[in-house]
């Protein structure tokens, strides 16, 4: 006999949203870990304490975790989800009848309030804060890496860096826009005799969006060029957990110049100083080795970046001795290279603008040596130029040769492995914010949804854990 559902409308209803989200869902572990409990107060001076209330700030907090988690990146669509979605709602705590916002208030509240006060790297340090709590954090060792992500600019659409000053004359600009004129106001002040809208924008790159001008055009992956940004992370290789991350143009010189940043604030705001950090070789230039060693008294577990060897057989500059002692180096057959053959009444310092030291052979000895061909065919003398920072670079290479480094070496695949999951389980390969302070919110919402993701993960199974054997 063929069943029949029957529908018959009740007029009470026996229901309990909890009891309807799976004890395992990943949305339980997440809200154990996340306190908002100080959010209101953080926020509480960039509202006004007359008119209408607002949304509660906690709620689209909570809904953006939801978005970054699940790898929802349309708000649209976040507004929809969680409509519809028990789980979601529970975590939003928000009952049967109560009403989501409308997607469009997500927009008016990260250019404002949210972005004047910080909120999302207030909310990402609590978090991280949270992760330290459970013993997740050693600080022993950081490793730092960074990864491209595409920016909404359609790379078909460019202008020349002429235009620029250009479009300080219109009337009606784009956020984005306002705040790439407003950064180059920093970087280049205008003179007094300099009329306005003619500011130096060598510094800026030749090819410009006009969506979203700070996007860097770059063909770093290896396919076509295109506008993007980098997503720098600092993270604890004891657990993987994130304890920074900054957003720059896809640059190598910004990605570079971001670690100091990091590790700066890290120290500042947590107290936390690493003994070692990891990287590729992007990450050895010797003023960063520099910085690392003789400023901050960090391990450098990084390939240093030399270009010192020859392509061409002749004799590359680590083949010649250096002699701390007597400040110059000793070629093969024996010749002294120095930085001066004189002594001058005024003490000079001999270092260029290239921070090196200029280190040259006798012209006389290596005229009649027979291994000029092999040492410099083409110049009269040999000459070495040594970096103010070699003692840090020769610091990195003794350490690649220890146990430790090759152990280090297998430790940085954990950043990499955040940034995959960052692009294919959350979805975050191309950004849905313009300009670098959209980019900053972005990739600070990802790294909190991935340390609570971390958490959730990694602690909330051992604890059922415990539960079964008490029962």
């Amino acid at each position: 006999m063929m069943g029949q559902s029957i529908v018959q409308d009740q007029l009470f209803y026996a229901f309990n949203l909890d009891d309807h989200v799976p004890r395992d869902h990943l949305l339980r572990g997440v809200d154990r870990f996340l306190d908002l409990s100080e959010l209101r107060q953080h926020l509480s001076p960039f509202y006004s304490h007359t008119g209408r209330p607002s949304i509660d700030p906690e709620l689209m907090i909570r809904m953006l975790v939801i978005g970054y988690c699940m790898g929802i990146r349309s708000e649209r669509r976040l507004c929809e989800e969680v409509h519809l979605n028990l789980a979601y709602r529970w975590f939003c705590r928000l009952g049967l009848e109560d009403r989501v916002p409308d997607h469009s208030t997500f927009s008016k509240n990260r250019h404002g309030r949210f972005r004047q006060s910080d909120a999302f790297r207030f909310v990402f340090e609590a978090v991280l804060r949270r992760c330290m709590t459970e013993g997740l954090v050693q600080g022993e060792g950081f490793a730092i890496d960074a990864s491209i992500i595409k920016a909404d600019a359609n790379r078909a659409r460019h202008v020349p860096v002429s235009e620029v000053a250009q479009w300080r004359q219109g009337t009606q600009c784009s956020r984005a826009v306002r705040e790439y004129l407003d950064a180059l106001d920093v970087a280049n002040p205008v003179a007094d005799d300099v009329p306005e809208g003619m500011h130096d924008t060598q510094t800026a790159s030749r090819n410009i969006s006009p969506t979203d001008p700070t996007a860097r055009w770059t063909a770093a992956p290896g396919g076509p060029a295109f506008y993007a940004y980098s997503t720098n992370y600092l993270i604890d290789l004891s657990g993987g957990i994130i304890m920074d991350v900054q957003a720059t143009p896809a640059h190598r010189t910004s990605e570079v110049d971001s670690t100091r940043t990091m590790i700066d604030r890290v120290e500042e705001r947590f107290d936390i100083k690493p003994r070692r950090l990891v990287g590729d070789t992007a990450y050895g230039t010797a003023p960063l080795l520099g910085w690392m060693v003789e400023d901050k008294q960090i391990e450098p577990h990084v390939p240093v970046w030399d270009k010192t060897v020859r392509k061409d057989g002749s004799l590359s500059s680590g083949e010649f001795q250096w002699v701390p002692e007597r400040n110059e180096y000793v070629c093969p057959e024996g010749h002294a290279l120095r930085n001066e053959r004189r002594r001058f009444t005024i003490a000079r310092s001999h270092v260029t603008k290239a921070d090196t030291v200029i280190y040259r052979a006798s012209q006389t000895d290596c005229v009649g040596c027979a291994a000029k061909n092999q040492c410099c065919p083409n110049t009269p003398s040999r000459k070495i130029a040594r970096s103010i920072h070699e003692g840090a670079r020769e610091t990195a290479r003794s350490i690649a040769k220890t146990p430790e480094y090759s152990q280090s070496r297998r430790d940085r695949k954990k950043v990499e492995m955040l940034f995959a999951h960052l692009k294919r389980i959350m979805k975050l390969d191309r950004l849905r914010l313009r300009g670098l302070s959209g980019a900053q919110d972005e990739f600070l919402l990802a790294a909190t949804a991935q340390n609570l993701r971390r958490m959730a993960k990694w602690l909330m199974p051992v604890e059922a854990d415990v539960a079964m054997r008490i029962a």
